[in-house]
């Protein structure tokens, strides 16, 4: 496992705030220099096909204007795959995409989708766009990942993230299938539902070398600005014995905040 972990963040919450009032402010284009200045590796953008919050416009500016990786997830259909071959971004995220969800919980079925994927993949690396997928943390989905040509999975973090309970569980299950990615040699990333509380242990057993993580930093954002909401989670991800005392500084936040 690589010691360098990186951070790409997610900021559709920034367009879904726009969207709700249908203005043309918060500019996601113009969050993205404040992600940058907090030090994050990476951008990332959930493009949609009924472009609800991201839109093509601002995948467009993006790629002209970031200085960092640009990732945007994707589902597998042909119209997208046309647009990001048009645009180049650095890393495209292969998902599943269900009109009526909220936003993505569960990770592409490789094996039952095998065919149409491995078909996206070809199109897209004759382009030179490293090729993710957003995948159940099973070795089967892993194995099947890497024979079809994926270059980076990102294991699917939302059980762990949601059922407390039983996190050991979830965090050995991460565990074993990182180390399945990295003996059919992929880069290893996680996503969903990971704050600056949940992200420790995962960070203490060093599962992954890349981090997708929006909502839980935008949200942060509101109160200390999204620069500094963005050079806090930096700080977790790439100084690990520090990140202990950043999370119970974080949670001391949260408990005074609910004093209120």
């Amino acid at each position: 496992m690589a010691t360098m972990r990186i951070l790409s963040v997610n900021i559709d919450h920034i367009a879904t705030l726009r969207q709700a009032r249908r203005e043309n402010f918060p500019d996601p284009v113009q969050a993205a220099a404040f992600v940058e200045a907090g030090g994050a590796d990476g951008i990332t953008v959930h493009l949609r096909q009924d472009q609800r919050h991201i839109n093509e416009r601002d995948v467009q500016l993006l790629r002209a204007t970031i200085k960092t990786e640009l990732t945007v997830e994707m589902a597998i259909v042909p119209k997208m795959v046309r647009f990001v071959q048009q645009v180049k971004p650095d890393q495209v995220t292969l998902v599943p995409e269900v009109i009526t969800e909220v936003t993505t919980t569960s990770g592409i079925d490789v094996i039952k989708e095998r065919a149409r994927i491995k078909r996206v993949i070809n199109e897209l690396k004759k382009t030179g766009i490293r090729i993710c997928i957003f995948i159940e943390p099973e070795p089967a989905q892993i194995g099947a990942a890497a024979e079809i040509g994926a270059q980076v999975v990102e294991l699917n973090t939302d059980r762990y993230s949601k059922e407390i309970k039983r996190r050991e569980f979830h965090l050995d299950r991460l565990l074993r299938a990182a180390d399945v990615a990295t003996h059919n040699g992929l880069i290893v990333h996680v996503g969903h539902g990971l704050d600056y509380l949940n992200v420790v242990p995962i960070l203490e057993r060093n599962i992954a070398e890349g981090f997708s993580i929006g909502f839980a930093i935008v949200a942060r954002g509101f109160f200390v600005g999204l620069k500094e909401a963005v050079a806090e989670m930096r700080g977790l991800i790439r100084g690990i014995s520090s990140a202990t005392k950043r999370s119970d500084s974080i949670q001391g936040d949260r408990v005074e905040g609910n004093k209120n």
